[in-house]
């Protein structure tokens, strides 16, 4: 194991899931997933979706970064977030709601169990 690594789909496998079917709100989403790190309760890696909406519901703490592409997460008392490439934000544990990709998303992600 190296102490430097990049954030880059090389650096992992990539696996491919799909929201469960009783989150599944439209469309056919798939997700592929390379997670570079994951050490003690820390994950972090490279995520992409293709376009649908699923309900989310946060138990862990996950900083993403949007590289490209267009979502919005909408929380459950209705207030709606567009992203898009550049964007950072949060997500604690707790928060409940959607997330709708319009144009296939992909982020880079750190999160905390």
């Amino acid at each position: 194991m190296t102490l430097f690594e990049r954030l880059t789909p090389a650096a992992a496998t990539p696996e491919e899931e799909r929201p469960a079917p009783e989150k599944l709100l439209a469309g056919d989403p798939v997700f592929t997933t390379w997670n570079v790190e994951e050490v003690e309760g820390l994950y972090c890696g490279i995520w992409q979706s293709t376009p649908g909406k699923w309900r989310i519901a946060y138990d862990e703490w996950e900083y993403c970064r949007i590289l490209e592409g267009r979502s919005i997460i909408t929380s459950e008392d209705g207030t709606e977030y567009p992203l898009s490439a550049g964007d950072s934000f949060i997500l604690r544990p707790g928060f409940k709601g959607t997330w709708e990709v319009l144009e296939t998303t992909r982020k880079d992600y750190v999160i905390r169990l």
